[in-house]
């Protein structure tokens, strides 16, 4: 019957019983399927993870531009990892680089929720900030 009609004879649940087959163009078929899935992984969203990186000693002034930085990802709904990096002897004084964390915590906090609160990892400690649930809603589109 698929030969009769220039079609082909596509075998679809290979483990019922009995076997079911239907009689189909198999190229087109193809073709759909990878449509379907271009289109699938086109409307997959992707979270992109950006970066700032400190140091203890940073000024005032310039972890505000980070931070200015950081709350314009957010609302992009992006994820920021904040890592403070020490260098020799800073180590030994990891609670200033907690309370800074913490005051980016604060000076974030309409924006942003703790994703994974500050921890220490080698010679660095860092943090990751997920955007609030009603920050990440897509800006209106001008008319």
């Amino acid at each position: 019957m698929a030969e009769a009609k220039g079609l082909d004879l596509v075998e679809v649940s290979p483990n019922s019983d009995p076997p079911v087959c239907r009689i189909m163009d198999f190229g087109k078929f193809m073709y759909e399927q990878q449509r379907k899935e271009r289109k699938a992984r086109k409307q997959q969203k992707t979270i992109e993870v950006k970066e700032i990186v400190i140091q203890p000693k940073t000024s005032d002034h310039h972890l505000q531009f980070k931070v200015r930085d950081a709350r314009r990802w957010l609302g992009d709904g992006m994820k920021v990892r904040v890592r403070i990096r020490f260098r020799g002897r800073e180590i030994a004084h990891a609670d200033i680089g907690r309370v800074r964390l913490d005051n980016i915590i604060a000076d974030l906090r309409d924006v942003a929720v703790v994703e994974q609160p500050p921890m220490m990892e080698g010679n660095t400690m860092l943090m990751v900030l997920a955007p609030a649930q009603d920050t990440s809603k897509k800006k209106p589109q001008a008319e």
